[in-house]
């Protein structure tokens, strides 16, 4: 109980910051939360950028634009032609400058269209920007709405667009320019439209952003007369993409929202767990009470559920192996305190006596408790050692019938009078090859025997069968059967034989000549290699016990690798 109390003491003081630490961090919100939702923010935000470019419906929205300005430019040229042209033949064929000028400004009056006229020879003849009024020349200029301040989302897009024309590499667009003296030489397009082809251009402006223009020819009786040229801002698109732009950012908002909630609900699903487990788990490790439990996430048909289960068995094996630690230690005191309470009264008992016989006697009972403890602290030791040794041991390929059979011919060579034969009966069929330690199962088979040959009559024989079991408690392993002639196991401690100091010893045996740890040890060992050891009775035809009998079963190579067991963490009922 004191080894368990300073266990615990040592844990109670154990990484104090590291425990602060978790109780900090439960009170805000986990850094497994934070990245789940910076990650899925993260994966919606360039979603979003992605789809606020818009570049490919910028695009198709130009397009359009252009061929409706192309259709636009076509009907206000056939109007020109029939109404602003004199003239019957080509040669006197001549734009009427006042007509086509009233034309020109009645046809756009309704929209946010300019035209221009150039006649043949590149001169300006009309634009729907000038009124002739008397001879002289009004100049019409379109007045923006009033101003409502600056637009946040208008400024926000045109950094964003510059960004990703920088990013992207910019569409180049020529800059418009335009002369207060204008001519048809100054747009390629005009000059391309009074040789009889339609033509469009884009250019960009700094008041209106795009300019789209469109210069088509003016005809009469296929004679072309002049060109009209037509031009609108981009405002429209603009307008077009601001909106889904917004409706989009709507739609991210909504998004984001949703998102959070469900990346901080995954997050919780999965970070509050793992918090309450490792402050329960601080709990436990703090306390010496047992009613400290870890939260139980059973339910839970995922990797927490099998991690919490995963945690409560880990501390029930761990209070288990505390129990066994506290076990055993009261099972060594209680064992050397007998040999010590003998020795005390003998050496009491000397120093009054004066008869050297008696004196010879109770030294004799002082050697025999020294003996004793010699042999019971050796025995202890060597348990105490095998949990060590079994995780640094070189596992190795072994024989079980060339063991057994050394075994069995050094017993019969240097047997005494009256000892038991040994009887082996290996099998010559089946691979009787397992993986282990040699030198622990040796200790094993010996402690085995040994047993037999305690329990067996003068000159007995002790059968040791050994052969493969295919469909064994372990699956295919070797299975070895020590069977002895002796009185038997009494009825009901089949299992308890195993169990550490058992003292139940044949009759005639000199007291302490055992320390009641061999076959507890051996069961170990085999349990360490995976395999099983069992006892029970052997009967004849009549039902009477004919002896005992100890099965041991060992997995055949490659089918259980040896496993770490300890010899104190394991008590037999």
């Amino acid at each position: 109980m004191a080894s368990a109390t300073g266990i615990a003491v040592a844990m109670s003081q154990d990484r104090p910051k590291s425990r602060a630490r978790r109780w900090r961090n439960s009170k805000r919100l986990s850094p497994i939360t934070r990245r789940i939702l910076a990650i899925n923010v993260l994966a919606l935000g360039i979603l979003v950028a992605g789809l606020l470019y818009l570049g490919e419906y910028r695009e198709n929205l130009i397009r359009s634009e252009v061929d409706g300005l192309s259709i636009e430019a076509e009907m206000f040229a056939a109007a020109l032609g029939e109404g602003a042209v004199t003239g019957q033949s080509p040669i006197t064929q001549n734009i009427i400058r006042e007509t086509a000028n009233r034309i020109v400004v009645r046809m756009v009056e309704s929209t946010d269209t300019r035209a221009r006229l150039f006649a043949l020879s590149g001169e300006l003849v009309a634009d729907s920007r000038r009124l002739l009024h008397a001879g002289r020349e009004v100049e019409i200029q379109r007045l923006p709405p009033p101003d409502e301040g600056p637009d946040f989302w208008e400024h926000a897009f045109e950094v964003y667009d510059e960004i990703i024309d920088l990013t992207l590499g910019d569409i180049h667009r020529e800059p418009y320019r335009e002369s207060r003296k204008q001519f048809a030489q100054h747009y390629p397009e005009v000059i391309s439209a009074l040789d009889g082809q339609t033509s469009s251009a884009i250019r960009s402006s700094q008041k209106e952003g795009l300019l789209f223009t469109v210069a088509v020819p003016v005809q009469r009786y296929k004679q072309v007369v002049g060109a009209l040229l037509v031009s609108k801002s981009s405002a429209g698109v603009d307008s077009a993409l601001l909106e889904i732009r917004l409706d989009i950012l709507r739609l991210f908002a909504i998004s984001l929202a949703i998102t959070t909630l469900l990346s901080i609900y995954l997050a919780g699903t999965i970070a509050r767990p793992i918090r309450m487990l490792a402050l329960a788990a601080d709990r436990v490790r703090n306390s010496l009470n047992r009613r400290n439990r870890l939260p139980d996430f059973s339910h839970r048909d995922d990797e927490i559920g099998e991690l919490g289960s995963a945690l409560s068995d880990m501390t029930d094996a761990l209070w288990a192996r505390m129990d066994a630690i506290e076990r055993f230690a009261a099972d060594v005191s209680h064992e050397i305190k007998n040999p010590l309470t003998s020795l005390k009264s003998a050496v009491e008992t000397a120093a009054r006596l004066k008869d050297p016989d008696q004196q010879r006697r109770l030294m004799a009972i002082i050697q025999d408790d020294v003996e004793r403890l010699d042999r019971l602290i050796t025995d202890i030791s060597n348990a105490s050692r095998i949990d060590s040794e079994l995780s640094k041991a070189e596992i190795e390929e072994l024989d079980v019938g060339r063991m057994l059979r050394t075994i069995t011919d050094m017993h019969n060579e240097t047997r005494q009078d009256g000892q038991p034969r040994l009887e082996l009966h290996a099998s010559n069929t089946g691979n009787l090859t397992i993986s282990g330690m040699e030198d622990r199962l040796m200790q094993v088979f010996r402690n085995v025997i040994g047993n037999a040959i305690s329990f067996s009559p003068p000159d007995g024989t002790i059968e040791i069968d050994v052969h493969r079991e295919p469909s064994s408690p372990v699956g295919d392993a070797v299975c070895v059967m020590v069977s002895d002639q002796g009185p038997g196991i009494p009825a009901g401690r089949e299992d308890a034989i195993f169990q550490r100091f058992y003292s139940e010893r044949p009759e005639g045996e000199k007291f302490g000549t055992h320390s009641g740890l061999g076959l507890s040890i051996s069961r170990q060992i085999v349990e360490a290699h995976g395999g099983t050891l069992t006892a029970e009775n052997t009967v004849d035809t009549s039902g009477s016990v004919t002896g005992a009998r100890f099965i041991a079963h060992l997995p055949i190579t490659g089918k259980s690798a040896p496993r770490k067991v300890s010899v104190t963490s394991t008590s037999s009922s």
